[in-house]
């Protein structure tokens, strides 16, 4: 077997970006740790790598980049090895390689952090000649990059065509090798940089992949990508259940948990360590409650994420929302879903939801909240309130 075809060893993973669509929940942390059945995304993609062989991975980290260093520390507890390099500036993929060229071999393997992928993603691709680019079948490509090709070969790159050239999808995964820095001087996107090379007679492949690539771009993708994730956990009890708790499907429950008595779940739900859950508590399927997390009697939760250090009070209904960490929800709190227009970066999105809370949020007793409502990052709401529009961050509603 020829060099260029054995197993790369070494992956550079983009995890600089800030996530500015997925407001609140990147005001204080990146995307690449927005967790995701109770996992950031990057560990997916560190996970990932591990199951494929690929041990030294270089991590190029930027906005708040102090959470995921923390998290994955020296990478030795997930399989793998971390050297952490800084973009300070956050300004295109291509920049933020050029900052590892310094420690990379001959071939490299290069993904995006913030994207979910599973091993059988990148299984074959890791064993392909540089330079390649791993795409994916889509049928709405507008919001990404995508691929035009002839025989195999690339022709073209495109980012976010007005019209669909094609339906395969750049998802950000790459095998290169050190040639790509030659165009990385004047280029700050990689894409751009492998139509460079492209124009100048160089030759860049592709190959397709089956496997799970999962993109958060909005607050409501996070739901998505929790319902994709939930699909493949396991039942775990590592907890207390107390008797008198019926559970139905896939639950996955965390240790030091206490489940009481009467509580009613129906999975795929998983719930973190240190949780106090009921009594007569229900959760209903692709939910995911964090570590940490106070559940008050006779509250329902269905189809949504509840970040870790949150407190629900009793008779509370949620569905299809997302509440970030270290939130205080008081009791009877409203959080229905429906089909609302939701604006992000001046264009309306229409997306059957609930709502959107970000961390360290104060709800008072009696709070109802209409479906589509973005709750800003440390924002307080006092009892009885019926709440339409969107609360920016730090804001008191009296």
């Amino acid at each position: 077997m020829s060099n260029n075809l054995r197993r790369v060893k070494q992956a550079v993973v983009l995890a600089a970006g800030e996530g500015q669509r997925l407001k609140p929940f990147t005001a204080s942390k990146s995307k690449v740790m927005i967790p995701i059945a109770n996992k950031p995304i990057l560990q997916y993609v560190v996970e990932a790598l591990a199951m494929n062989g690929i041990t030294e991975v270089i991590l190029v980290v930027g906005y708040e980049r102090e959470h995921v260093q923390d998290y994955f520390g020296s990478g030795e507890q997930f399989g793998v090895r971390i050297n952490y390099i800084v973009q300070k500036q956050q300004i295109g993929t291509g920049h933020a390689l050029k900052q590892a060229k310094g420690a990379v071999d001959e071939n490299f393997l290069v993904l995006a952090g913030d994207n979910i992928i599973e091993p059988s993603t990148i299984s074959s691709f890791v064993l392909v000649p540089p330079n390649s680019v791993l795409v994916k079948q889509q049928e709405n490509v507008s919001k990404y990059g995508v691929v035009t090709m002839q025989g195999g070969v690339v022709t073209d790159l495109v980012e976010k065509p007005s019209e669909p050239l094609s339906n395969l999808v750049n998802i950000g995964i790459y095998m290169l090798n050190r040639k790509i820095f030659q165009y990385l001087e004047q280029e700050v996107g990689l894409p751009q940089a492998l139509n460079q090379m492209i124009s100048e007679g160089g030759i860049v492949t592709t190959q397709e992949t089956q496997g799970v690539w999962l993109d958060a771009v909005y607050p409501w993708d996070i739901l998505t990508l929790n319902q994709q994730a939930l699909g493949r956990v396991v039942s775990k009890i590592g907890g207390v259940v107390e008797s008198g708790v019926n559970i139905r499907g896939i639950v996955h429950v965390g240790k030091d948990t206490i489940i009481r008595s009467g509580s009613y779940f129906v999975g795929p739900v998983v719930i973190g360590d240190n949780c106090q859950i009921g009594p007569n508590v229900c959760l209903f399927s692709d939910t995911s409650i964090g570590d940490g997390v106070t559940i008050a009697p006779f509250t329902i939760i269905r189809n949504s994420v509840v970040g870790r250090d949150t407190s629900i009070g009793p008779g509370s209904f949620i569905e299809d929302t997302v509440i970030d960490q270290g939130c205080f929800v008081g009791s009877h709190f409203i959080a229905r879903s429906n089909d609302s227009d939701i604006r992000v970066d001046k264009e309306i999105y229409q997306v059957k939801c609930g709502v959107f809370i970000g961390g360290d949020c104060n709800i008072e007793d009696g709070v109802l909240i209409h479906p589509g409502v973005i709750v800003g990052n440390g924002a307080s709401i006092r009892s009885m309130k019926v709440i339409t529009e969107n609360i920016p961050e730090k804001s008191w509603v009296v």
